[in-house]
């Protein structure tokens, strides 16, 4: 079995091979937490990524997940899967429900954060989602998604005094 700490750093190499930095997750953090949280900085919100991407269950939905999509980049899934994942068909929804397994770790938050990221696609989320580079990217835009959206729960959850009530621009 391998520690916990080779699968964190395969976890960071599979990430950095998509394209997808500590930093880039960090700035969705950011964007999705800043309103509740005006003195949050960037800083904070990198370790709160380092601390969720830490975790064996992350690494297990990153690994499975990337592997999935490079297998449809590589058109060696069978039908109807490879069609299902290539195209990110909306009613799949597997590659949301393992993002959930990330998204459950910091409670209700962590799902109201990654319905909404999910919903605006911000920074590096569309990028992913646009596909570029050729790359199939079904799971992987969700668990990036899923990171950030926990990592924003795990910085409410440790620093409930300093949330303050938003309301959204109409």
């Amino acid at each position: 079995m391998e520690s916990t700490k080779d699968l964190e750093r395969y976890t960071y190499e599979l990430l950095a091979e998509r394209g997808v930095t500590l930093e880039d997750i960090a700035e969705l953090v950011l964007y999705v937490q800043k309103p509740y949280m005006p003195n949050l900085g960037i800083d904070e919100c990198r370790d709160s990524v380092a601390s969720v991407l830490a975790k064996r269950e992350v690494h297990n939905a990153i690994i499975t997940g990337v592997e999935l999509d490079k297998l449809a980049e590589q058109n060696k899934l069978s039908q109807p899967l490879q069609r299902i994942v290539t195209h990110d068909e909306s009613l799949y929804g597997i590659d949301e429900i393992l993002a959930f397994s990330i998204v459950n770790l910091y409670g209700s938050i962590g799902f109201t954060n990654y319905g909404y990221l999910d919903k605006v696609k911000p920074g590096i989320i569309k990028k992913l989602d646009s596909k570029a580079g050729g790359h199939c990217n079904t799971f992987l835009d969700d668990l990036v998604g899923a990171v950030a959206a926990a990592a924003a729960g795990r910085i409410a959850h440790n620093e409930p005094h300093s949330v303050q009530h938003a309301l959204a621009e109409e």
